[in-house]
């Protein structure tokens, strides 16, 4: 009888039969991993989660209320459906905030469920930063895999770990800014590209687009910075043929467009004189946001843009605007300790690991892991580097999951090739360049662990050292030893300075990193910028920044006192007496104001401001405001000193002029709802002009009700009783 060979395809799927076997699992492989794995390998991913939730869930209510512009938002999207869908300042829906409403949807949903406060309004923020550790994880530990189990597992070990490691995410992921879903949403549309590889998946990249779709809708057009590299990986690494990769780029392109999309339709349908007032817009329309204040206005400035290489600030690398454009931009005093103590290392990991990976295919998963994460940084970092629009130094935070993402795909890969002289010469670089460029930064604050920046630089140096002498074969095992200490000392700047960013308050429109007592960034603070040795960068002079940073009476750190609305270009503050609608004392221009974190009357201990903790809501105001039963118990020039009204009296407040001096109310709109007893009292602003309320309307408006109202002292704040004339 003769024997025939079992058929190829039948002894393929035995194998892929005994491999399924094999398997745990779907809930022991979540918690153990796969059975070829090291057992350590899972728990401590495990372990990176739960350390990650236990930094940025500690002491979570430190900063009160962060931002009262969104907080106030918040606020008032748990009494209203109305300003929950649009993003409304205001309960009553008369402006919304400059932004799209999605990041205010999740802090509504979770201020729902356990009551408004600061830490139901930051909780979802910190659940952020631990989601995006996993997701940077689960992509990295996937373009790895071919490499090796344990290589691809100790990469996306040390990418996650660099994440939450990552000062500008240390300081945004505990404050209520869009930019923690911002982040999210972006990781979410890497892992979901990662995912779509293997089999070319068009679900797969259509998810990515949905994520990118809802970024849009986060803080729009920096959601799609992105979006190159996402493209050009699938479109050159996805496993299946070249048309099946367009129809899938297709796909994608229609659920960015529809996720994206639905809520500007919506606003667009919707009729103008029957919803809230589009905040940032010339014209109340949310295509005007997207193509100007908050889109190409960003980049090439105008559109309400102030100045990233000018404006106030005069083009100070560490001022709350960015400073000068160039490629030195985010390695200069604030964004330089905020996103750069890794960045050299990630652009070393790029070049030598593309170098490591050579010839391989195309759709090899570790080339496209470097190929996606290098796209994102690279496009985001140009764009950030030279765009001449409004910029703040947190925007960084952007790139903490690519620069991440490269330290640990390019490092396993280097590892993984320690046999060639590439591979150690490119881990001594990356270990050597760290340990400099993070005793620089340390620099900036020398009189915080002052021995830190020493210990960093001589081991990481050291450590270095040791790899390069590992080329010697008898002396291979230094490698190891170099590799496992210059990790160490690499971590050793950026994880302790973000674990001080956390350990301190925040509040106002622009937060800084570092320790308490810190005074980097801020309107008009840090250095002039440039590299080391030069004025203001890291290792240079930082004068000003003592009589310009923002650190509070507490030790919380601030945005400036009095902070200008982004986009401004020197405008007085709130009133030109100097006080802020509220009652306490303001700030005057170029200083910044302090507070003790405990305004009478806000909830929580929440600390109060405008912009920064500038003020605080006198009782008797407040009792004032609290009493009245009109749709808006107060109007008040611009959005932040109406936001801080809002959290002190738990009323709805008329943001006149909004954030950025936007054209509403009109003076015949304001007095047909004084007409209607719409709006209970007007509070003075001194002049009618600063933050938000600087327009010819403002001014009219504060003639004609000086003009037509008599006026009392509240609180030593000047308050008009609009309904009763003179």
């Amino acid at each position: 009888m003769t024997t025939y060979p079992i058929p190829v395809t039948d002894r393929r799927e035995t194998a892929r039969t005994d491999a399924r076997d094999r398997r745990r699992k779907p809930l022991a492989r979540l918690f153990l991993g796969e059975r070829e794995d090291a057992r350590w390998l899972r728990p401590a991913f495990w372990a990176l989660l739960a350390l990650t939730a236990v930094v940025y869930l500690w002491d979570l209510s430190v900063s009160g209320y962060a931002n009262s512009f969104y907080a106030a938002a918040v606020l008032a999207g748990t009494k209203s459906w109305e300003a929950f869908f649009f993003g409304s300042l205001d309960s009553s829906n008369f402006i919304t905030v400059d932004k799209p409403p999605a990041s205010l949807w999740v802090m509504v949903l979770s201020a729902r469920l356990l009551g408004f406060s600061s830490f139901s309004l930051l909780l979802p923020q910190a659940l952020m930063a631990v989601g995006s550790v996993a997701l940077v994880w689960g992509t990295v530990r996937r373009t790895l895999a071919r490499v090796g189990t344990t290589t691809a597992n100790l990469g996306a070990l040390l990418a996650g770990f660099v994440v939450a490691a990552t000062p500008a995410a240390a300081l945004m992921f505990r404050f209520d800014n869009p930019d923690a879903l911002l982040v999210f949403l972006m990781t979410a549309g890497a892992y979901c590209t990662v995912r779509a590889l293997p089999k070319g998946s068009w679900k797969w990249i259509a998810l990515a687009g949905v994520a990118l779709g809802f970024a849009f809708l986060t803080k729009m057009l920096q959601g799609l910075l992105v979006l190159p590299a996402f493209g050009l990986v699938y479109l050159f690494a996805a496993r299946t043929s070249w048309g099946r990769r367009v129809v899938g780029l297709l796909i994608a392109a229609g659920s960015l467009v529809v996720s994206a999309g639905w809520w500007v339709v919506a606003v667009w349908l919707w009729p103008a004189e029957s919803r809230p007032y589009i905040g940032g817009s010339t014209n109340n329309t949310v295509l005007d946001l997207v193509f100007g204040y908050n889109g190409l206005g960003r980049i090439f400035g105008g559109s309400g843009n102030g100045g990233g290489g000018g404006g106030m600030t005069g083009g100070t690398a560490g001022s709350s605007f960015g400073g000068s454009t160039g490629l030195n931009r985010l390695f200069s005093s604030e964004m330089g300790l905020e996103i750069s103590w890794l960045l050299p290392a990630a652009l070393i990991a790029l070049i030598v690991g593309l170098v490591v990976v050579g010839r391989r295919h195309l759709a090899d998963p570790a080339r496209a892991g470097l190929v996606l994460w290098g796209g994102w940084l690279l496009v985001t970092g140009l764009v950030f580097s030279y765009m001449s629009g409004t910029i703040h130094p947190y925007y960084t935070v952007a790139l903490a999951p690519a620069i991440a993402g490269l330290v640990g795909t390019g490092g396993a890969l280097l590892w993984h090739a320690r046999e060639r002289f590439v591979g150690r010469l490119g881990l001594a670089a990356m270990i050597g360049i760290t340990a400099f460029w993070g005793w620089c930064l340390l620099n900036e604050n020398p009189t915080w662990l002052p021995w830190l920046r020493w210990v960093m630089l001589a081991g990481g140096l050291l450590s270095a050292a040791l790899v390069v002498i590992g080329s010697v074969p008898s002396l291979r095992k230094l490698v190891t030893v170099g590799v496992l200490a210059g990790t160490l000392f690499g971590l050793s700047g950026t994880t302790a300075y973000a674990l001080a960013t956390t350990t301190v308050a925040h509040s106002g429109s622009i937060p800084s990193v570092g320790p308490a007592g810190s005074s980097s960034g801020g309107m008009g603070g840090g250095g002039t910028g440039g590299m080391p040795g030069g004025a203001g960068g890291p290792g240079g002079s930082t004068s000003g920044s003592e009589s310009s940073g923002s650190t509070s009476d507490d030790g919380s750190q601030q945005g400036p006192g009095g902070t200008p609305p982004e986009g401004m270009t020197g405008e007085a503050p709130e009133g030109a007496d100097g006080t802020a609608p509220g009652g306490a004392s303001g700030t005057t221009e170029g200083s910044t104001g302090t507070t003790d974190g405990t305004a009478e009357g806000s909830t929580d201990g929440a600390p109060s401001g405008m912009g920064g903790g500038g003020s605080t809501t006198s009782s008797a105001l407040q009792k004032l405001l609290e009493a009245s039963d009109a749709k808006w118990a107060a109007a008040v020039n611009g959005s932040q000193s109406a936001a801080q009204l809002e959290l002190d009296t738990d009323t709805a407040v008329m943001a006149i002029g909004g954030w950025s001096s936007d054209p509403a109310p009109t003076l015949a709109e304001f007095k047909a709802w004084v007409a209607a007893g719409d709006i209970g009292y007007y509070v003075s602003s001194g002049s009618g002009g600063g933050m938000g309320g600087g327009s010819s309307t403002a001014s009219a408006i504060q003639e004609w009700v000086a003009a037509n109202f008599s006026s009392t002292t509240v609180g030593g704040q000047t308050v008009y009783d609009l309904s009763s004339t003179k």
